[in-house]
């Protein structure tokens, strides 16, 4: 596997080397010897998966709190999305920044979004598949989440948005005195 740092401090792209032959090929996906000389937590207690019919939806901006803090592992199985994260640890170098990659079926890439990161995409295709691991359950109690559209972030989504959760929807935008991670939570209206 071939990691390459992003600009925010603690993510990292981490891209297959698939070794080839008449049949196919195989690579590595997660490996943790590798994965701890790089600093990445790879104790992943849950897998998830979503499916997005339509092209331009986007999930999240989300994270969790507390003692549920969550580190990701991100790739998209089916079509391409434009993930983003943004650093929410106030002891950062990057905090505040965020950054998108391009994660498709065809080039395997994966993103490891670290602990104390917001994280969202959207899809570029119909019929999207994203499977993430995370080392943590979700817990609705540490649940947290950023507005997609807030000015303060200002992420250039390349897509108009066609489909957004109503709890999604719902987040407050940030204020300058008050950090996000201690923001409200809206109500719960839907699956993420």
């Amino acid at each position: 596997m071939i990691f390459h740092e992003t600009t925010l401090k603690d993510a990292w792209l981490i891209e297959p080397e698939p070794r080839g032959d008449d049949r196919g090929f195989f690579a590595r996906m997660m490996c943790r010897e590798e994965f701890d000389r790089h600093g990445i937590k790879s104790d992943f207690v849950q897998h998830n998966m979503s499916v997005s019919a339509q092209k331009g939806t986007v999930r999240g901006m989300h994270f969790q709190r507390g003692k549920d803090v969550e580190a990701k592992l991100v790739r998209c199985t089916r079509g391409r999305i434009l993930d983003v994260i943004v650093d929410l640890r106030a002891d950062s170098p990057s905090y505040m920044q965020h950054e998108g990659f391009e994660l498709t079926a065809d080039n395997h890439h994966m993103l490891f979004v670290p602990e104390g990161f917001a994280h969202g995409f959207q899809t570029l295709t119909e019929d999207c598949e994203v499977f993430y691991a995370v080392s943590a359950a979700y817990a609705p109690v540490a649940e947290g989440g950023l507005r997609h559209d807030d000015p303060a972030l200002g992420i250039d989504w390349p897509l108009p948005v066609v489909s957004l959760s109503p709890k999604d929807a719902a987040w407050p935008l940030l204020q300058p005195d008050t950090p996000a991670v201690f923001g409200a939570t809206p109500e719960r209206a839907g699956v993420a």
